[in-house]
């Protein structure tokens, strides 16, 4: 009876981390999340806040079986992009992880992370000339969410983010990302809150439309409720600071240019529709729009938008997409989809293959879901337009925008 040789144990490589503290790498680049990547003996290490080009003293703070994750302890050399942080206060908040790098390195450096995720994940062939849309890289949010906590000394209520990767609330009376209605109004807020320390909620959503009134949930009284509008084209959209709305204020009109394009048909359907951004241009250049949002608070007003437009051609719904793919119409003209960052699910992806629309819209803040929808969607669509988003400077996150057509069927 032949010897059968004993298994080969496989040693992962982040095993080397096991009792490695501290210790020094340099940073090759950027990946898709905005983190610089190293390797220690060939252990992958993430790292937030580093440059390429970096020498770092950097400390683990967690090991898995393939790789790591540090942060910085020492900026032994710096990457030639590096440039002091423009807001010191917000160094160790995730929500301007990016400033420490120059604008412009920051957004090619995030397309190029993003193209990578792509082609590694998803087996994309990318188009050899993807389209990069920028705007302003501060004061351009128009909405955000901020934290509270009681200052054990005095009494008073902190406002301001949380540090990265803790429930820390680092105070902050500016915000320069903020659009300078908000701005202000962040400044004004500890005050505003201060006679009701004790029932001051623990999270506070902003948002702010054209007039400058700013809205907040939960209530708080003495502060704004109710509705703002943003007008963006022809069109003017209503929604509250509970409602999901692209921030970028700037950014806003490019963005549904690039989205709806110059197509026209017969039906087109407006997936994870929100409060309507996509879904009334739509409805100028096709006869029929369905508009499906799952969230209650978004899809009502998404109808009051589109009643307020006096936009006669949609059908607004409030149903969840995963259920309406279901008896979703067979070769409509144009599906639309902004899913959340989990991307499309198993059965909106099925869905979208067994109907075969003519045209897929895809907008994603998510590149590894895109990557995988992308792949699993390459035998029946080819992408014709590429787009990467900057929506969010300062911060490791780009939109992306993907123009999909169908390819013949086979016979």
């Amino acid at each position: 009876m032949p010897l059968v040789p004993p298994p080969v144990l496989r040693i992962p490589p982040g095993a080397r981390l096991a009792g490695v503290d501290v210790l020094e790498l340099r940073v090759e680049k950027l990946v898709a999340g905005g983190d610089g990547l190293g390797r220690w003996e060939g252990v992958p290490i993430f790292i937030p806040r580093a440059a390429p080009g970096d020498l770092l003293k950097v400390r683990i703070v967690e090991r898995r079986p393939d790789y790591g994750r540090a942060e910085i302890v020492e900026i032994l050399e710096a990457g030639p992009a590096r440039r002091p942080d423009p807001v010191p206060e917000l160094s160790r908040s995730s929500i301007c992880d990016l400033q420490h790098l120059d604008d412009l390195t920051q957004v090619l450096l995030k397309a190029g992370a993003v193209k990578e995720t792509l082609e590694h994940i998803g087996k994309i062939a990318m188009p050899h000339d993807p389209e990069l849309i920028t705007g302003e890289p501060w004061h351009y949010r128009l909405r955000t969410q901020l934290h509270t906590a009681i200052d054990p000394l005095t009494g008073a209520v902190l406002v301001g983010y949380h540090a990265r990767g803790t429930n820390e609330v680092i105070p902050v009376t500016r915000c320069p990302l903020l659009v300078p209605e908000l701005e202000t109004f962040l400044a004004e807020l500890p005050s505003l809150l201060s006679s009701q320390a004790s029932d001051a909620p623990k999270r506070l959503d902003l948002a702010v439309g054209d007039s400058g009134v700013v809205t907040v949930s939960p209530v708080v009284p003495g502060l704004q409720q109710g509705e703002v509008s943003t007008k963006v084209g022809d069109f003017t959209y209503f929604y509250d600071s509970r409602c999901f709305f692209q921030a970028h204020r700037g950014l806003l009109p490019k963005l549904v240019e690039a989205t709806v394009g110059p197509w026209e048909g017969e039906t087109a359907v407006d997936l994870y529709s929100g409060v309507g951004l996509f879904t009334l241009p739509l409805s100028t250049r096709y006869r029929r729009v369905i508009a499906v949002e799952g969230d209650q608070i978004g899809a009502r007003f998404g109808r009051m938008t589109v009643k307020r437009n006096r936009v006669t051609n949609v059908e607004a719904l409030n149903k969840a997409v995963e259920t309406w793919v279901r008896d979703m119409p067979e070769q409509v003209d144009r599906v639309v989809v902004d899913p959340p960052r989990g991307g499309l699910s198993k059965d909106v992806r099925h869905a979208l293959l067994l109907r075969r629309p003519a045209r897929i819209t895809y907008v994603s803040c998510h590149p590894a879901a895109l990557a995988r929808d992308l792949h699993e969607l390459a035998d029946s669509y080819r992408i014709e337009h590429l787009a990467f988003v900057d929506l969010f400077p300062q911060t490791g996150h780009m939109e992306v925008l993907v123009q999909l057509v169908a390819k013949p069927a086979l016979t």
